[in-house]
């Protein structure tokens, strides 16, 4: 029994740590967001207390109790009935707590918000993406989804993607109605956690199909400003504690907490609700000037991802392009996707290749690798199943991962590159490298790479009085890292909020490994929890 708490202690743990990067991921969409989602203002992202990033244990459909004020983290979403079809897919899904005891859940909720994205091949090798809405139970979408077009004999795929913790998938109607979608959420009795999917193996077979008939083209990756091919989902120097995870879909919501896909339809039908009403409202008065004095913008909700954190921000700073297709629930402008991005990784990515292992959390059965449950999840992205190497081993990705040249070591030789890049978090770090350092420092204990590898983490970060991580070292591995000074006592904000000029070259206060990171500072992927549950991100 003791060893059993043990265990159990060591995975919350490690999703602690995982949690943290959730929040982390979530912003990337708020300072890298397609220029559509600019005239957006202020942020439903911004939470009040970082404790509740934290993830709880996975244990399938036995939920967690929530910390009082805290949001439940286990959710339910309720599939509509024929979900790959039409109606399907411009039906809107609808959010519910798991179990009701231990709080709602609300799709408004950043902390809570879960995600849908689906891809269209059509016979003909077309792509197309489109978003099919998430609303609360029990409430109407803000404005009138868009129809979408799915010719005759194409073949639909649907990823999920949510920012807590467990995210269960559940029939809205008909008994059948999960089989009928072919839709994945794990192993019976252990969910992947913020990961699901319905129909992906029949897509990819579709597109790959159509790929190896000549009708679907896969861009090349082209060549990076450092003289390497621009990275893939599936690039060691790209992937952390569980790649290939959650989706790239934005939603608007309204300040009753109403959803709507994002489109030029659904903002002005929220622009129209909100100047009604204010006019009803009588401590909003008209300004004189033909605005009234108050308007509620819609706010932009985001699954944050590994896909964002690649084409908005890394991409960018590489000189690269991410493969793209028109997206039909956003007036058909080109939009990355998972499954587009699953598609050129397979198609380009050299090795060494990133596969997701058995020591992924979101592949984890009762803290323990699992190769039904790896494979469960890598068919849903593209992946081949596990095989006799070491595809799947954790201590073989770490050890690629941390010390190959193609993994972290990218990311710091770089450094000039990523620096004058923009934070997807700056509350954590000035500068994507600093974001992309810490999350690197996170991933190692995250993934487990120190009791595998039994060799400290070579990721030492600097940080200031703020708590932002300003600057990073890289040691070999199996190398005593620099020594790590007691960490500043001024903790970073729990909201994400831009630093000032002066923040950012503050003077260095502490140099800290991964082990004395508290729970109050931003480090980057950790926050994605995973809770094992998927993990995660």
């Amino acid at each position: 029994m003791a060893r059993k708490n043990l265990t159990q202690s060591s995975r919350t743990s490690r999703r602690e740590h995982a949690r943290r990067w959730k929040r982390s991921k979530v912003s990337l969409a708020l300072i890298g967001g397609p220029v559509i989602l600019a005239v957006v203002a202020g942020s439903v992202f911004a939470a009040e207390d970082p404790d509740q990033h934290r993830p709880q244990r996975n244990q399938g459909a036995v939920a967690q109790p929530a910390a009082a004020g805290k949001p439940d983290p286990n959710c339910t979403l309720l599939v509509p009935d024929n979900p790959l079809t039409v109606s399907g897919l411009a039906t809107p899904y609808r959010l519910i707590a798991t179990d009701p005891a231990q709080g709602p859940c609300h799709e408004a909720n950043p902390d809570q918000s879960a995600f849908v994205e689906a891809a269209i091949v059509t016979p003909n090798g077309k792509l197309t993406v489109y978003n099919p809405l998430v609303i609360d139970k029990g409430t109407k979408p803000a404005a009138r989804t868009a129809r979408p077009s799915v010719p005759r004999g194409s073949t639909v795929g649907i990823w999920f993607g949510f920012n807590s913790a467990n995210l269960t998938l559940r029939t809205s109607g008909r008994p059948d109605g999960l089989a009928q979608g072919k839709c994945v959420n794990g192993l019976q009795g252990s969910v992947f956690g913020q990961f699901a999917y319905c129909n992906a193996p029949a897509f990819f077979r579709a597109a790959n199909a159509q790929i190896a008939k000549g009708h679907l083209r896969i861009p090349g990756l082209g060549t990076a400003k450092d003289g390497l091919p621009c990275p893939t989902t599936r690039d060691f120097s790209v992937v952390d504690q569980d790649g290939s995870d959650n989706v790239v879909t934005h939603y608007l919501a309204d300040a009753r907490g109403r959803i709507a896909q994002n489109n030029a339809a659904s903002r002005a039908a929220l622009k129209k609700a909100a100047r009604l009403a204010n006019r009803g409202d009588r401590h909003h008065r008209h300004n004189g000037r033909g605005k009234w004095a108050t308007t509620s913008a819609p706010k932009d909700l985001a699954n944050g991802s590994d896909n964002l954190l690649l084409t908005q921000f890394m991409d960018p700073a590489l000189g690269c392009k991410p493969f793209t297709a028109p997206d039909q629930s956003s007036d058909g402008q080109a939009t990355p996707a998972l499954a587009l991005d699953e598609l050129s990784a397979a198609a380009d990515q050299k090795a060494p290749i990133a596969l997701v292992p058995q020591n992924d959390p979101m592949t984890l059965v009762d803290g323990r690798g699992s190769v039904a449950k790896t494979n469960a999840y890598r068919i849903g992205v593209n992946m081949p199943a596990v095989g006799a190497g070491a595809d799947s081993d954790g201590a073989a990705f770490c050890t690629t991962l941390f010390r190959d040249q193609a993994g972290i070591q990218r990311v710091f030789k770089d450094k000039a590159l990523f620096e004058k890049a923009p934070s997807p978090d700056p509350s954590m770090a000035p500068n994507l490298f600093g974001f992309l350092a810490a999350r690197a420092n996170q991933t190692f204990t995250n993934l487990g790479c120190d009791k595998l590898l039994g060799a400290a983490d070579p990721v030492t970060l600097t940080t200031n009085t703020d708590g932002l991580v300003t600057d990073s070292v890289l040691t070999a591995l199996g190398q005593t890292p620099p020594s790590a000074a007691p960490m500043a006592s001024t903790s970073p904000s729990a909201s994400p909020s831009t630093p000032s000029a002066g923040t950012s070259a503050s003077p260095t206060t502490a140099t800290t490994s991964a082990t004395s990171l508290t729970s109050a500072s931003a480090s980057p992927k950790a926050q994605q929890s995973h809770a094992g549950h998927r993990s995660g991100s």
